[in-house]
C-alpha cells in the first residue's frame, strides 16, 4: 500500500465514482481510498486521507469546481485531475481550472469513449500527475515579465514549418511559447495531449492571448504564416505538402503512446514532408510520446529543442528524446521562441 498512488475520486455522479472505483483499482500501482458527492465532504477527506491525487468534477452542487479548485491549491495543494462534460461550459471551465492549477483534463465516458478507454486514460494521467512539480498557486498566469514577444524576419527563401508536441503540463508551456511568437511566425502546428471539445476550447483560449492567429484544425487545413493549428482531440494529425504548400489531414487511428493525437505522428509527418525546413519542440509530459519522431525530425535536418528538467512539470517526453540523442538545444520553457527564431534565421 506504501507505494501506491492514493487517489480521490470527487464527483456528484453515483455512476462515475462507482465506475472509476472498480476501474482504477484494477491498475497496479494505484488505490481509490475513497470518493465524494461534492467539494465538502472532499475538504473533509482531504484532509483526513491525504491523497496524492485529487479527480475533480467542476459542475457540481453547493460549490462548483472552480472555487473549490482556488480553495484547495491556496491552502491544500494536491495534483488534480479535472474531469468535465464534453459540454462547451464544461470544456471552457476546464480551461480555466488548468489556468489555476490543474494539471491535466479529461473528459467524463460516454458514447465517444469507452469505459475502458476513459479508464486506461485515467490511469495514466494519475502517473503522470503523481510524478510532476506542483505549481504555485497562479504560476500559469503570471507572464514572464523579462520575456518578450521575439522578432522573426523571414528570408523569403524556404517555407518554415514550427512543430510542438506536448502532454502532462503542456497546456501552460504551449501558452509561454506561443504567446512570445511575433505575428508574422512560420506556421506552427501543435499536439497537445488532450480530449475532444476541450482541444477548441484550449486554441479559443490561445487565440485571445496570441499575436498570432490560433484555431482547431481542420482536415485540408493550410500552415501559413501568423497561423497556429491545434490538433483535435481524438484525432491524429499530419503535416502534407502540395508542391510549394503546406496543409494538414486529421484521421483517426490506433492509439499510439496511449494517445490520440499522438505526438510522434504528427513529428514523422513533419520529418518526411518539411525536413531541413522545420523545428521541432517537445515540451513537458510523462512517456516517451515524441522522442522517437523528433529523432526523425533531427535526422532529415531540422532542428531540435526540448523543454529543460527545472521548467517542465514532468520531465518525461523531453527526457526521452534527450537519452536517444535527438534534441539539439535544450532550454527553459521562457526561451523557446526566441531560440527558435533564432534557429529559423540560420
Amino acid at each position: 500500500m506504501s507505494n501506491e498512488i492514493k487517489v480521490l475520486v470527487v464527483d456528484d455522479s453515483a455512476v462515475v465514482r462507482k465506475v472509476f472505483k472498480e476501474q482504477l483499482s484494477r491498475h497496479p500501482g494505484i488505490t481509490v481510498i475513497d470518493t465524494a458527492p461534492d467539494p465538502y465532504i472532499a475538504r473533509d477527506k482531504i484532509v483526513k486521507l491525504k491523497p496524492d491525487v485529487i479527480t475533480l468534477d467542476i459542475e457540481m452542487p453547493r460549490m462548483d469546481g472552480i472555487t473549490f479548485l482556488k480553495k484547495l491549491m491556496a491552502h491544500y495543494p494536491r495534483p488534480v485531475i479535472i474531469v468535465s462534460s464534453l459540454s462547451t461550459k464544461g470544456s471552457h471551465l476546464a480551461m480555466e481550472a488548468l489556468g489555476i492549477g490543474a494539471l491535466e483534463v479529461m473528459a467524463k465516458p460516454n458514447n465517444a469513449y469507452s469505459v475502458g478507454d476513459v479508464s486506461m486514460q485515467l490511469a495514466e494521467k494519475i502517473k503522470a500527475v503523481h510524478a510532476a512539480k506542483l505549481p504555485r498557486q497562479g504560476q500559469q498566469q503570471r507572464p514572464n515579465k523579462q520575456a518578450k514577444i521575439v522578432s522573426f524576419e523571414p528570408d523569403g527563401i524556404t517555407n518554415k514549418i514550427i512543430a510542438v508536441g506536448a502532454s502532462t503540463g503542456g497546456a501552460a508551456a504551449i501558452k509561454n511559447v506561443l504567446t512570445l511568437m511575433p505575428k508574422n511566425a512560420p506556421g506552427i502546428v501543435v499536439v497537445q495531449h488532450m480530449p475532444a471539445q476541450f482541444t477548441k476550447s484550449f486554441a479559443g483560449r490561445l487565440n485571445a492571448l496570441c499575436s498570432m492567429r490560433v484555431k482547431e484544425a481542420e482536415n485540408g487545413d493550410p500552415v501559413t504564416s501568423g497561423n497556429v493549428l491545434i490538433a483535435p482531440g481524438n484525432y491524429h494529425m499530419l503535416l502534407k505538402r502540395r508542391g510549394a504548400k503546406y496543409f494538414v489531414t486529421v484521421k483517426t487511428g490506433p492509439l499510439v503512446h496511449y494517445q490520440r493525437p499522438a505526438v510522434d505522428i504528427l513529428f514523422r509527418s513533419v520529418a518526411r514532408f518539411a525536413g531541413a525546413n522545420a523545428v521541432g519542440i517537445i515540451l513537458t509530459g510523462m512517456g516517451k510520446d515524441g522522442a522517437l519522431g523528433l529523432l526523425e525530425m533531427k535526422k532529415a535536418g531540422a532542428t531540435t529543442i526540448a523543454q529543460d528538467e527545472k521548467s517542465s512539470v514532468v520531465y518525461g517526453m523531453p527526457k526521452a528524446a534527450e537519452q536517444i540523442g535527438a534534441v539539439d538545444y535544450v532550454e527553459d520553457i521562457h526561451n523557446i521562441a526566441a531560440k527558435t527564431c533564432s534557429c529559423l534565421k540560420h
